[in-house]
């Protein structure tokens, strides 16, 4: 079975000025269905940057993105926002609710920007809203969460249509130590339950050892284990 997300000799430069600030210099991996892959690196180590490259938000300067076959470079931009739609979840650190709308409101509205036929199954959002744990919370609205809950609501968005993949940018940066494990713990038990691909990106190695594998980023490229300082320095505290 070919990858389902394939980064090949990714570079992005960003232009300040006439000064050429680069934030990815070369970065190649794929993902296979159905893997849990996390992504950790510093601040500025071109993370985020590969985020929005692999979610179609914005183009590399040179390089493939290829999203279960489909080239992006090669995609007009209303196929590649068809393709977020179709094949792509997004979790971010702001949970980007609408405040006047209930959880329950807040999850279904992404079956309407993907266009789905018909009306949203309620016994799948259900399922969805149980699994984490959300679902006593449908008829309330962000004022009236917690931020795990809140945070457990854009999950539920990202998940309700059952997309191939889920990309997620950071999902616990705004919480609490016991909302984090709750959330990661969620997306994790997600993954095995709907056989969805994850890649999250987090600065936490404690967050990263929630993935089947972790890929280690620093200064724009990938690096090995010993050469992210910061994971060697979580495991003598771990050790």
């Amino acid at each position: 079975m070919p990858p389902i997300i394939q980064a090949e000799n990714l570079r992005k430069v960003y232009h300040v000025g006439k000064v050429e600030v680069p934030a990815l210099q070369g970065v190649s991996f794929s993902v296979e269905p159905g893997e849990f892959v996390t992504i950790v690196g510093p601040s500025g180590s071109g993370k985020s940057t590969l985020f929005y490259l692999l979610g179609g938000l914005t183009q590399a300067t040179s390089g493939r993105v290829i999203i279960d076959g489909a080239d992006f470079a090669k995609l007009s931009d209303a196929e590649r926002t068809e393709m977020r739609k179709r094949k792509i979840g997004f979790v971010f650190q702001k949970f980007n609710l609408l405040p006047t709308l209930t959880a329950r409101d807040n999850i279904a509205i992404a079956h309407e920007i993907a266009g789905k036929d018909g009306k949203l199954d309620e016994a799948h959002l259900l399922k969805v809203a149980s699994l984490l744990g959300i679902a006593d919370r449908l008829d309330h609205r962000p004022s009236e969460l917690s931020g795990g809950q809140q945070q457990r609501v854009a999950l539920a968005r990202a998940l309700v249509n059952q997309p191939a993949i889920i990309l997620a940018d950071e999902p616990t940066g705004n919480l609490d130590t016991k909302s984090s494990e709750q959330v990661l713990s969620m997306l994790r038990q997600s993954n095995k339950e709907f056989g969805q691909t994850v890649l999250m990106i987090t600065h936490n190695p404690a967050a990263a050892k929630f993935g089947d594998r972790i890929i280690h980023m620093r200064d724009g490229q990938i690096v090995p284990e010993h050469e992210d300082p910061q994971w060697v320095a979580a495991q003598k505290v771990c050790d």
